[in-house]
């Protein structure tokens, strides 16, 4: 048990925390601007104003993190104790049970020439309409020795869970995380998982077969083989009755992983994200809502600028909805940076602002933007420590010691 897990106490407030995936950006080589810098944010501009900033290092300085862990890091939990896969948080967005000895990967979708040269790793972000019924015709391949379940996430992903008799996840990726070359084969890391990477090697050469026809999505590539790391709830580590708000699968199946309760909602834009925020929060079920926004995410992986800022605009013109929730303290964060100039993930820090009126000690900045943040009264503080700040805030530590 940590410190403040040994401090916690339980009272009436409410906390939201909004999660702009791959919020923090680099300054363009046009108009020297980040993204979300250059972006109209009246309303967190005022947040901001009325609260106070700083900078959160995801994992470690220069690290630059998978969404996984930087999300556990956001909810408390030890980064580096915790080796999580995508595989189980895909698995568990759509719904799929994970039980300790199964094995959980997430799959794409990739097109390949005909020499297998990887062209396109995610088979030209294929449609849910093409998608689907391929993952059904994966879903036909059978493998002696396992029981699998797969199932459609998003677009050219799926989630892929095995069931069997000594099986490892203990697996290295096969997607080479680029262009130009062949899938890797799935290797294994220890001599356990040799039976588990030889059964993934016949399902992908089956695989292979059923999809070399298509135009696109003839080929896949498998990543984030995971067991179930059976991770504490929030409800046991925090006394908090948790909920989440997330369009995509996988941020659902992270906040499923640590016993959030996932609402059920049609639509992916922040305000019908909000609405769901604002109606949910006001029953007094629930205490801690998670809400994540993934378009910034998909913009600056895309490369694409403009379109990121415009994402974080049109996070910025529903905050009014979310304050409709009433909460006592708002975080609005990032997991990570994705500056669109580097079409990926980065190391670099994620802006912060912690709005709780009622506790906040109020800095000087009037503006959410990564230099701005730099020098907010926060500082730069690592994203684990930030669950004991919104504690704190939200009145739920006691004292420590006489």
């Amino acid at each position: 048990m940590s410190l403040i897990d040994s401090l916690i106490k339980s009272n009436n407030t409410k906390i939201v925390m909004l999660v702009i995936d791959g919020l923090g950006g680099l300054p363009d080589h046009i108009n020297g601007k980040t993204e979300l810098e250059q972006a109209a944010t009246p309303h967190l501009d005022k947040l901001a104003n009325e609260g106070v900033t700083g900078q959160i290092v995801p994992i470690q300085l220069g690290v630059t993190p998978g969404s996984g862990p930087a999300h556990l890091a956001l909810f408390g939990y030890d980064r580096f104790c915790i080796s999580i896969g995508r595989g189980i948080l895909e698995a568990y967005g759509v719904g799929i049970q994970v039980g300790t000895k199964d094995v959980a990967i997430r799959g794409n979708f990739c097109t390949v020439d005909k020499n297998g040269i990887i062209i396109d790793r995610r088979a030209g972000r294929v449609s849910d309409e093409i998608a689907i019924p391929l993952v059904q015709l994966l879903g036909e391949i059978k493998i002696s020795g396992l029981d699998i379940d797969i199932r459609h996430v998003n677009q050219y992903r799926f989630a892929m869970v095995l069931r069997g008799e000594g099986l490892s996840a203990d697996i290295n990726d096969t997607d080479p995380q680029h262009t130009g070359v062949c899938a890797l084969n799935p290797e294994a890391r220890s001599s356990r998982a040799n039976k588990t990477a030889s059964l993934v090697q016949e399902w992908i050469s089956e695989a292979g077969k059923v999809l070399r026809e298509q135009e696109n999505a003839n080929m896949v590539t498998l990543r984030g083989f995971s067991h179930n790391p059976c991770l504490d709830t929030f409800s046991k580590r925090y006394q908090l009755s948790a909920y989440c708000v997330a369009a995509y699968p996988m941020y659902r199946g992270i906040a499923r992983l640590v016993g959030m309760e996932i609402i059920q909602f049609d639509g992916v834009t922040p305000s019908e994200q909000f609405h769901i925020v604002e109606k949910t929060m006001n029953t007094n079920e629930y205490d801690f809502a998670f809400v994540h926004f993934k378009q910034t995410d998909s913009s600056g992986e895309d490369g694409d600028y403009v379109a990121k800022v415009r994402a974080i605009e049109a996070v910025d013109q529903a905050i009014p909805r979310l304050m409709q929730a009433q909460p006592d303290v708002m975080v609005v964060t990032g997991d990570h940076s994705t500056p669109s100039r580097m079409q990926s993930h980065s190391w670099h820090p994620v802006p912060v602002l912690l709005w709780a009126p009622d506790t906040v000690r109020e800095d000087h900045i009037n503006q959410f933007g990564e230099r701005q943040c730099l020098s907010g009264g926060l500082g730069t503080i690592e994203a684990k420590d930030l669950m004991s700040l919104i504690l704190a805030h939200s009145g739920r530590l006691r004292k420590y010691g006489a």
